[in-house]
Order: structure tokens, then C-alpha cells, then sequence
């Protein structure tokens, strides 16, 4: 699931997504104050949009360039609110401590020696920032060809891994409440949301 993948996957549709922020987003995000958000794997860019609306100032990052096209083409009335980015956030990690949000949602993060790139994740939230983490629930997932499930990051191996300066505020899994993507069966969403401390 490399830049390629995600390139041709996009390329392949006019829309992958529905447009539409994610539910998790939306139920876990609305109260909190704006500031600097990170949309990790923004996608077609709803939820930077979203964001961006609510008074966020956002940095979307994604591996498509095809992706990055279509969000900015649909960024009307939040100029200078949203800083679209390509690139790789498990090689290239964000500025540590920049941002009051940090949000990952269905980022298939890979597992690494060292958890080098989830790290990275965790050190982008500011004191006071908030960490939302949400997934397909594992027993929603098959492997296929070039992913397997185990070799990913869920949000219960992420709270595990948090230290005594973070404060776990949900880490529960729930019923999705949006559509499933199209040809999926994703009934179950996997959520982490928590707050860095110090």
C-alpha cells in the first residue's frame, strides 16, 4: 500500500469518498477549541474541509497527488486555512509539538521496530492537543494482497504504548454510523482519543 497504491486507486475514480467528514471526526472533534490540526491521510480532503470551517487552521498531508488535487479544487471560502501537502508521514515525520490536533482516520499505519512512525504521530501533539485516532475494527478486515490487518497499528496497541504524560479520554469500539466504502463490509469503527498532558 505504497504511493503508488493510493495514486492509482484515485486515479481509477472520479470520487473515491463521500464528501462528507468522517462521523468520528464530527462526534469526537466538534467541542474542541481550534487551533493547528494535522489531517494525516487526508484523502479527497472532508475532513480537512470540515476543520477548516470550524475555524481550524489544517495541515493535510497524503501520499496522492491526484487526492491533494481534488481536495484543494473543493477548498472554496477556507483559503489560507488548509496547507495541502504530499508526503509520507511514516518517513517524514511532522515538527514535533506543532499541533493541537492530530487526527488519523482510517490511516493504515504499519507497524515498525521502534514505532519510529507512530512516534512521529505522537510527538506532532502539543501540550493541551488531543490525539484522535479511528479505524476499521479488525474483525471488519481481511488480509489481501500487500495488507494484512496485524501488520497495523490499532487503537488499543496505540493507547498501550502512550506514556503517563497522556490522558486517555475514549478508546472504545462503536457502531460505524456513515456508509461503508463501497465493496467493504465495515460495521465496526476502532476509536482513540486522548490528550497530551505535558
Amino acid at each position: 500500500m505504497d504511493t503508488l497504491h493510493w495514486e492509482q486507486m484515485y486515479r481509477g475514480r472520479d470520487r473515491v469518498f463521500s464528501g462528507a467528514p468522517n462521523p468520528v471526526l464530527v462526534a469526537e472533534a466538534a467541542d474542541l477549541e481550534p487551533g493547528q490540526a494535522l489531517d494525516a491521510g487526508c484523502g479527497e480532503g472532508a475532513d480537512a474541509l470540515w476543520l477548516a470551517r470550524r475555524g481550524w487552521k489544517v495541515t493535510a498531508v497524503d501520499l496522492s497527488l491526484t487526492a491533494l488535487r481534488r481536495a484543494a479544487a473543493s477548498a472554496a471560502g477556507v483559503a489560507g486555512r488548509i496547507s495541502w501537502a504530499c508526503g509520507d508521514l511514516a518517513e517524514a515525520p511532522p515538527p514535533p509539538g506543532a499541533f493541537d490536533l492530530v487526527s488519523v482516520h482510517y490511516f493504515p499505519l504499519p507497524r515498525r521496530p521502534g514505532h519510529t512512525a507512530l512516534r512521529g504521530l505522537l510527538d506532532a501533539v502539543a501540550p493541551g492537543g488531543t490525539l484522535l485516532f479511528a479505524t476499521h475494527h479488525p474483525g471488519d478486515l481481511e488480509p489481501r494482497r500487500g495488507f494484512d490487518p496485524a501488520d497495523h497499528y490499532q487503537p488499543g496497541d496505540i493507547a498501550a504504548l502512550l506514556g503517563d504524560d497522556w490522558t486517555v479520554l475514549v478508546a472504545e469500539t462503536r457502531p460505524r454510523t456513515g456508509p461503508a466504502p463501497a465493496g467493504t463490509r465495515h460495521t465496526r469503527d476502532t476509536v482513540l482519543r486522548a490528550r497530551r498532558e505535558r
